[in-house]
């Protein structure tokens, strides 16, 4: 009697952390010397099930952005224990991606279209001279910003709205309206780094929304900026998203200081 072996699908869920300075973000670019995330990992994949793998993520993060707990998942007929797996592919990685978590999950779940809240924030600096560890993770800025005239820009955007006046060209999304459920401008006077307490001026800006558009969050920060600049008036927001015109708002924030903090399911 023949034996025939069963496959049995499975998708797997994982959890990722990752420092974006030496990367051209997450999609696979298909380019010599340029190294994403999705390329580094897939490869310790293809290792470990001894398969083709497709590994689709909550999101592309941009070339230089951090994340502290990106989702993806990959289906594979591979019967090795997630546990294994995540054991496996952190001994396979750089030391700068790790896999913080892995799980089965329902063969219909998608990393990006089914989740309901994504939650970034970005770092900006304001001292004078800016701690030498902190400039890799934050965007170094030599002057001071309205915070009060920031906060009533920020007013404008809160909600359901028509970001396309804030998307990247190049961007594919079929429809601009997103809903902006959170953006929260915090003044720190010290910034915790490993077992140090750096004393200084900070500014955490945190934006969480239903889902967001290529570059979004960077060109909502540079705006904001522009804004405690004096560059552009709080009134102004409202024509400006009334335009759908990138070139009304501000310039795009430095990838390097945006972080993707959770991803909502």
């Amino acid at each position: 009697m023949l034996s025939v072996k069963i496959s049995i699908m499975r998708n797997i869920k994982l959890l990722l952390e990752y420092e974006g300075t030496r990367y051209e973000g997450w999609q696979s670019q298909r380019k010599k010397h340029a190294p994403t995330i999705q390329e580094t990992i897939e490869e310790g994949l293809r290792r470990i099930t001894g398969g083709p793998v497709d590994l689709v993520a909550s999101g592309r993060t941009d070339a230089g952005v951090h994340a502290l707990a990106q989702a993806a998942a990959f289906k594979t007929d591979s019967t090795i224990r997630v546990d294994a797996l995540r054991k496996g592919l952190n001994s396979m990685l750089p030391e700068d991606i790790r896999v913080i978590g892995a799980e089965v999950a329902p063969l219909d779940f998608h990393p990006r279209h089914d989740a309901v809240k994504k939650t970034y924030f970005y770092l900006i600096g304001l001292s004078p001279a800016l701690p030498v560890f902190l400039r890799r993770y934050m965007w170094a800025l030599p002057y001071k910003l309205d915070l009060k005239a920031m906060e009533e820009a920020a007013s404008h955007l809160r909600g359901e709205r028509d970001f396309c006046s804030f998307r990247a060209s190049g961007c594919g999304a079929k429809s601009t309206v997103r809903r902006l459920m959170e953006l929260e401008i915090k003044r720190k006077r010290k910034m915790d780094f490993l077992t140090f307490s750096f004393k200084g001026e900070f500014l955490k800006i945190s934006l969480s929304a239903d889902g967001f558009l290529r570059h979004m969050a960077r060109n909502i920060v540079g705006t904001l900026v522009e804004v405690g600049r004096g560059r552009i008036s709080p009134e102004a927001l409202p024509g400006i998203i009334a335009s759908r015109d990138r070139r009304k708002a501000g310039p795009s924030a430095p990838a390097h200081g945006l972080f993707l903090e959770r991803v909502y399911y």
